[in-house]
Formats: structure tokens, C-alpha cells, sequence
């Protein structure tokens, strides 16, 4: 288990900005892949923002160059800072660790329990 704790989500306007930041514990020195999905018009959690087993930084197309994943080993920090945000990010963004690619998309592994994201137009 890695328990995952989100925090930094809330209401804001378009063109505005949030910083969510997720708290990982237990077991998460030893994980390699850690990144930042959604729930997803669909219903389904997809993936935002992923940091892989290289250390690299790979993102959702929507939102390249507004969306920044960083990482802070020292207290197994994540972060993703959001700029210029859409109405269209509205959602509920999760902390996963343990995530693997898979083709031409990632799948999550353990979870946080979500932090909620309003943008208003």
C-alpha cells in the first residue's frame, strides 16, 4: 500500500490557477512511476500528468503547456501546478503511484481519494 493524500483543489475562475499537491507515504520511496489523472467526462479516470520510471515528465495533449508535474523526493511530495484553467478541467483529480504505460496511454495503481477542481467561465 502507499497511502496517497491530496490537497489544493478548489473553485476558481478561468484563466486562473491551483497548485495541487499529493502527500505520498509508506512504501512510495520504492515506486518509480507517480502522476495525476481525472475522472474524466466519461466516467473513467484519465491520465493528466505523469512522472515514469526516467523520470520524465509526460502529458495529456488538453493540457500541455498549462499543466506542471513536479516532484520532490526528499519528502515524496507531488505537485501539479495548473495555469490557465478551463471550464473544461473541472473534475476530480487523483494522486496515483505505481502507474505503468500501456500503449499510448497510462494506467494508475494506488490512489488518493481525489481533491475537486471548479473552473468557472
Amino acid at each position: 500500500q502507499v497511502p496517497l493524500v491530496e490537497s489544493g483543489g478548489g473553485s476558481v475562475q478561468a484563466g486562473e490557477s491551483l497548485r495541487l499537491s499529493c502527500a505520498a507515504s509508506g512504501q512510495s520511496s520504492s515506486v518509480n512511476c507517480i502522476g495525476w489523472f481525472r475522472q474524466g467526462a466519461t466516467g473513467e479516470r484519465e491520465w493528466v500528468a505523469v512522472i515514469g520510471s526516467d523520470g520524465r515528465a509526460t502529458y495529456r495533449d488538453s493540457v500541455k503547456a498549462r499543466f506542471t508535474i513536479s516532484r520532490i523526493n526528499a519528502n515524496n511530495t507531488l505537485f501539479l501546478q495548473m495555469n490557465s484553467l478551463k471550464p473544461e478541467d473541472t473534475d476530480w483529480y487523483y494522486c496515483t503511484a505505481g502507474c505503468a504505460v500501456a500503449g499510448d496511454t497510462w494506467l494508475g495503481g494506488y490512489w488518493g481519494q481525489g481533491t475537486q477542481v471548479t473552473v468557472s467561465s
